[in-house]
């Protein structure tokens, strides 16, 4: 597989792209004039077939719930990097009590190595799901959209600025094209959050001033390097620990955070960030080259700050929360309470929101009326970018800094073989690209 070409870099300002969700709505005007809107699902007759690539327990847990989303889902396709991979979902897939039945991927059509994301595109299935290591990202998304195939792309969706700007052009392809994009940034499809951000969008905690998001949690699973691997196949297979895999942890798992940190400001960029990290525990070359602890400031343009921490270490204390501070009121995002003037606390039902995803993404293919979250999962994947970018740098970024960006991570060619490590970043050495 080679590099994706197509990420050269281009430069769009801060209001090109706040302008590029309305570009994409109109363009999605003419999606039914380019006759390939989903009409022929909306009865719920027609096997929907699903190709899954990127075979970890996330893909797997996405395949699972894709299976559950719609009664005529077939999963026909699978691809990975590695057979190992593929073959242990492929099995525990089919030996799923609830979904097994629905699992009908022929020999031919279990494909491995770096080019098995074209092959399932091209292998006649109508929904593909994307879940592999960050970096494959834009170059999977693109293909998929080209081939005129409906998405399930997990979170983040770049780990640059070329990355960022393939991935917002594939996602204006995508409207136009009348194509369902879904993003595993879960928390918009849980129904409390969906509520709690309704009733901070809607003024219960009066003008926000302050947002405070957290993400203190332990480290990932390694796994040790065998005689028989290549640098490449050691780094692919521990992408976490590699920033020009996962675009590092900030990226990577904060994301989720920094995209309730968006969801509050109605997703608009802030005005720059300033960012300190580091990597203190994390250490050895086992661990690769990212960072243990971040935290950046955002700035926004009507003043509002928001304070974003993150910290992959064993053995200390454990904080996942978020808080949202107004002239009114404060809220807390995880409970789904509001206090102060306008009291509030979330009573209705819950649901599983990594089957919702799926549930809304089947239901609006069936019906012809295409979901994009194309303007949000790319906001706040650059939000996750331009804090790193800090972080690494020691500098202030800005919003047009980063999305203009000219540093590409990808490696040069694609192929199991030798791949240096880059070396850890150091703030005030390091330079911003």
């Amino acid at each position: 597989m080679t590099p994706d070409t197509s990420r050269t870099p281009t430069n769009p300002s801060r209001r090109d792209f706040l302008k590029s969700s309305t570009v994409a709505a109109v363009a999605g005007g003419l999606a039914s004039n380019l006759g390939m809107l989903p009409g022929a699902y909306a009865g719920g007759s027609d096997i929907l077939k699903v190709g899954l690539v990127g075979c970890g327990g996330r893909g797997s847990g996405a395949a699972t719930q894709a299976l559950a989303a719609d009664p005529n889902v077939r999963l026909t396709a699978m691809g990975d990097a590695f057979a190992d991979r593929l073959q242990a979902s492929h099995s525990n897939l089919q030996a799923a009590p609830s979904i097994g039945s629905k699992v009908a991927v022929a020999p031919d059509h279990q494909f491995v190595g770096f080019d098995a994301y074209q092959k399932v595109i091209d292998s006649g299935v109508d929904v593909v799901i994307l879940a592999t290591p960050t970096q494959f990202r834009p170059m999977h998304l693109k293909a998929a959209v080209a081939a005129g195939k409906h998405v399930f792309c997990e979170k983040p969706v770049a780990v640059d600025g070329p990355g960022i700007r393939s991935v917002i052009a594939t996602c204006a392809e995508a409207k136009q094209k009348g194509l369902s994009l879904v993003s595993g940034l879960c928390w918009r499809y849980d129904n409390g959050m969906r509520e709690t951000f309704k009733q901070v969008r809607d003024g219960a905690i009066g003008d926000i001033r302050t947002i405070q998001v957290t993400y203190l949690t332990s480290t990932l699973k390694k796994y040790p390097r065998q005689p028989e691997w290549s640098d490449m196949e050691f780094q692919v297979r521990n992408w976490n620990g590699f920033y020009w895999l996962s675009g590092d942890f900030n990226v990577e798992q904060h994301v989720h955070s920094l995209d309730k940190m968006a969801w509050a400001m109605g997703d608009q960029p802030p005005v720059r960030c300033t960012g300190v990290g580091g990597r203190q525990a994390r250490t050895g070359a086992e661990s690769g080259n990212v960072y243990d602890h971040f935290s950046v400031v955002y700035e926004y343009p009507n003043g509002v700050k928001g304070f974003a921490t993150c910290r992959q270490m064993d053995g200390c204390s454990r904080d996942v929360s978020d808080h949202i501070y107004g002239t009114k009121g404060v809220c807390d995002v995880f409970k789904h309470v509001v206090t102060g003037e306008n009291k509030w606390k979330y009573k209705g039902p819950k649901n599983n929101m990594y089957q919702t995803e799926h549930d809304e993404l089947f239901a609006s293919i069936r019906s012809g009326k295409p979901i994009n979250n194309g303007e949000y999962m790319t906001r706040s994947t650059l939000l996750a970018i331009m804090g790193r970018m800090s972080a690494y740098t020691g500098q202030v970024i800005t919003w047009e800094q980063a999305l203009n960006s000219k540093e590409d991570l990808s490696p040069a060619k694609w192929e199991w073989g030798s791949l240096a490590v880059a070396p850890v970043a150091v703030p005030g050495v390091t330079q911003f690209v």
